[in-house]
C-alpha cells in the first residue's frame, strides 16, 4: 500500500506531465498557421516614411569677449558633455615643424594647468568618471569634457583651466615626442596606411599641409616655447565656439560659462591665417610602392575633389550610393560577379573649406591587380557615359537619406553639426538643405555630375604590392604608361 508521501509525489508528477502535454498541443495547434506564412524578399518589405528632420530646441549667444555658445538641454540621462572648437589646425604649422599642432593639442591637456598639476587632474577626473581632452587636427583645434550632472561645476572648472591656463610641461612634451617617434618607426607596418598616406601626397603634393608627414627631424625642431607660441597665436576667446548638451538648467549653465570664461580677455595678437592653396600635384600616372612580402595589392585611384558647399554635392552623394555598398555597382560587378576584390569602393569625398578627393580603392590578389584596375576604370567610365536606372536611383537615394537621418538620432549629434557649420561659416539652414535637395535628384542629375566631376585623364593610380607577383604586370595597362616607384624609407634625423 502506497504511503501518503508517495501519493503526493505521484500527483505532482502527473500534474507536471499533464502541463507538458497541454503546452505541446498548444504549439502543434499553432504550427499550421505559422507554416503558411512565407518570408518576403527584402525588396517587398514596406517601411513607413522617414520622419521630418526637426532640431531640438537650443540657445545660441555670444559673450562680450567673443566666445560663441550653443546650449541644448537633454534630460534623458544625468550627463553633460561639451566641446569647444578653436580656429587653428596643423595646416598652419611651419613646414620644418610638422607635428607642432598635434603636440600642442596633446600637451595642452597632459601638461596640467597653472592651478593643478597633471596628476591631480587625472586623479580628480578618474574619481568622478569624467573626461577632459584636447587635440588639434588638420583644420580645427578641439577641447571636450563629459561628466555626471552632479559634477558639472567641478569638471567644467578643470575644462576652463585647461583651455586658458595650460603650462605645457617639458617632461610631458618629451613623452609625447617619444610616443610619436614610436609611431614613425611603425608607420610602414600596415600596407593600408602606406597607400592612404602616399596617395594624399600624390594628390596634394609632398609639401602640402594636407599631406604632410611627421618625421624624426621635424619633431626635433619643436621646443616647449614653440608649443607656447603656437597656443598663444590661436587660442583666444574670439577664436572659440562652445557647444554643450545634456542634463542642466539653461540659466545656471549660462551663469557657469560666464563665470569661467567671461573674464578671458581678447588678444590683439589673435590671427586668422589664410588657408593654404590647393592644386593637384600628379596627373594621369601610375605609382608603385614595393612590398615584396605581400600576397595582395592595395590600390587607390583618383584625383582632386571638391567642397561640401558645392551646389552639386548632393547629386554626387547619390552617385556615391549607386557605386557603393551591398547592391552597388562595384560590389555587384567587381567583387561578386568577377571575384576581383576583397573590398572595393569609390567616393567623391568633400571637405568643408578646401577640396577633398575622389578616390576609388580596393584590395585584391596580386595576380588580379591589373584586371581589378581595368574593371574599376570601366565602372567609372560607365557611370559617366550611361544613365543609371530608376531602380539604382531609388536605392541610392533611400540608402543615402537613411544614413543622413541617423546622424540626428541624439541631440549631441545635432549640436555637433550646428557648431561645425558655425565654425566653417556655413549658412544656418545648411542642415536642412541636404535632405531637401536629395529628394529632387534625378537620373539626369547623376549622369551630369559624373560627366562633370569624374575626370579619367586626371586620375592618379597608386599600387602597394609585390611587383614579382603582379602578373600581368602594371605595364600591360597601356603602351605609353609611365610607372614611378615611390621610396617610403623613413628618413633618419640629421
Amino acid at each position: 500500500m502506497l504511503s501518503k508521501r508517495n501519493k503526493i509525489t505521484r500527483s505532482k508528477l502527473f500534474l507536471a506531465v499533464l502541463l507538458v502535454v497541454v503546452m505541446l498541443l498548444a504549439i502543434l495547434v499553432r504550427v499550421p498557421a505559422m507554416a503558411v506564412t512565407t518570408a518576403k524578399h527584402y525588396t517587398e518589405l514596406e517601411f513607413p516614411p522617414l520622419p521630418e528632420l526637426e532640431l531640438p530646441e537650443y540657445t545660441r549667444f555670444q559673450l562680450d569677449n567673443g566666445i560663441v555658445v550653443y546650449l541644448m538641454e537633454d534630460r534623458e540621462l544625468p550627463l553633460v558633455g561639451g566641446r569647444a572648437l578653436f580656429r587653428t589646425g596643423s595646416r598652419f604649422e611651419p613646414a620644418n615643424q610638422v607635428g607642432l599642432a598635434g603636440l600642442t593639442g596633446i600637451v595642452m591637456r597632459a601638461g596640467g594647468t597653472s592651478q593643478r598639476p597633471p596628476e591631480e587632474i587625472n586623479e580628480l577626473l578618474e574619481q568622478k568618471a569624467a573626461a577632459v581632452e584636447t587635440s588639434i587636427g588638420d583644420t580645427v583645434g578641439s577641447a571636450r569634457f563629459s561628466c555626471l550632472t552632479e559634477d558639472l561645476e567641478t569638471v567644467f572648472g578643470v575644462f576652463s583651466e585647461v583651455i586658458h591656463e595650460p603650462v605645457f610641461a617639458e617632461e610631458k612634451l618629451e613623452l609625447a615626442k617619444q610616443q610619436w617617434r614610436g609611431a614613425i618607426a611603425r608607420r610602414n607596418d600596415e600596407p593600408e596606411s602606406i597607400a592612404a598616406r602616399e596617395f594624399l601626397k600624390l594628390i596634394y603634393g609632398q609639401d602640402s599641409p594636407y599631406a604632410s608627414t611627421v618625421e624624426y627631424e621635424t619633431l626635433n625642431n619643436i621646443s616647449q616655447q614653440d608649443l607656447i607660441d603656437f597656443y598663444k597665436k590661436y587660442f583666444h576667446p574670439e577664436n572659440m565656439i562652445l557647444g554643450i548638451v545634456g542634463d542642466f538648467d539653461m540659466k545656471q549653465m549660462r551663469s557657469l560659462i560666464t563665470d569661467k570664461f567671461g573674464d578671458w580677455q581678447p588678444s590683439t595678437k589673435a590671427v586668422k591665417s589664410p588657408l593654404p592653396t590647393v592644386t593637384q600635384e600628379q596627373v594621369g600616372e601610375i605609382f608603385f610602392v614595393k612590398q615584396p612580402q605581400l600576397t595582395q595589392s592595395y590600390i587607390q585611384i583618383g584625383h582632386l575633389g571638391g567642397k561640401l558647399d558645392s551646389p552639386d554635392y548632393t547629386a554626387l552623394s547619390v552617385m556615391n550610393g549607386v557605386l557603393n555598398g551591398i547592391g552597388g555597382r562595384l560590389f555587384n560587378n567587381i567583387r561578386s560577379r568577377q571575384g576581383l576584390a576583397y573590398s572595393v569602393s569609390a567616393y567623391w569625398s568633400a571637405e568643408y573649406d578646401y577640396p577633398g578627393v575622389f578616390i576609388a580603392a580596393g584590395e585584391t590578389r596580386s595576380d588580379a591587380t591589373v584586371p581589378f584596375i581595368e574593371s574599376l576604370n570601366q565602372e567609372i567610365e560607365r557611370i559617366r557615359s550611361q544613365p543609371i536606372t530608376e531602380e539604382e536611383l531609388s536605392h541610392a537615394k533611400d540608402s543615402t537619406l537613411n544614413s543622413f537621418i541617423f546622424n540626428f538620432q541624439e541631440p549631441a549629434q545635432t549640436l555637433s553639426r550646428l557648431v561645425r557649420y558655425e565654425y566653417y561659416d556655413y549658412p544656418e539652414d545648411f542642415i536642412f538643405r541636404y535632405r531637401q535637395e536629395l529628394e529632387k535628384i534625378t537620373v539626369e542629375d547623376v549622369q551630369r555630375v559624373a560627366q562633370k566631376y569624374l575626370q579619367p585623364e586626371k586620375m592618379v593610380t597608386l599600387v602597394v604590392g609585390n611587383q614579382e607577383a603582379i602578373q600581368p604586370p602594371l605595364s600591360s595597362l597601356g603602351d605609353d604608361i609611365k610607372i614611378t616607384s615611390i621610396d617610403i624609407t623613413i628618413p633618419e634625423p640629421s
